[in-house]
């Protein structure tokens, strides 16, 4: 999937997220949230990675991202389309983490790798603010993860986790 379709859709997701009314001003509103250029400048980041001669500039827009937005997304993280970062002040995305469609990020996130092992995220998942999710762990589809939550155990699909560690409940 091209970057251009991946921001679109993005875009498309948060303003499905942020707007009920539709409106221009709404829309304008979307636009200029932190979230939104961040999501751009990891987008950029993570495409130029993927070609050796622009892998500089990839880690420029990384470096830009922590500067501007004060979020660190690892360059060869990959998530699919629908990736919306609410708020990315405090989150940190380690460089070898697998996210699926349609992830919701708050602040201060932190998805990182512990020995080398990094978590896989898949479809529908949302991560409360402070979260962490460390670890060779598997989240499922349609997964909550609670504010403040630490997950160091795979969550199945379909389940809220909660606590310190997080304990996984069936959605109901």
């Amino acid at each position: 999937m091209s970057i251009l379709t991946l921001i679109k859709l993005d875009f498309k997701r948060k303003r499905e997220i942020f707007l009920d009314d539709g409106s221009n001003l709404s829309v304008l509103r979307m636009l200029f949230t932190d979230g939104t250029s961040a999501n751009i400048f990891y987008r950029l980041a993570s495409s130029c990675s993927k070609h050796k001669i622009l892998s500089p500039l990839a880690l420029i827009f990384q470096h830009i991202n922590r500067i501007y937005n004060g979020c660190t997304i690892g360059v060869k993280s990959s998530a699919g389309a629908g990736f919306v970062l609410m708020h990315p002040v405090g989150v940190v995305i380690n460089s070898s983490v697998k996210m699926g469609r349609n992830i919701t990020i708050e602040s201060g996130v932190v998805i990182g790798a512990e020995k080398g092992l990094s978590p896989e995220l898949g479809n529908d998942v949302f991560i409360g603010a402070g979260a962490k999710v460390i670890g060779k762990v598997i989240i499922g589809d349609n997964v909550k993860i609670g504010a403040n939550a630490v997950v160091v155990k795979d969550v199945p699909s379909n389940c809220t986790a909660l606590g310190v560690p997080a304990t996984a409940r069936l959605n109901k």
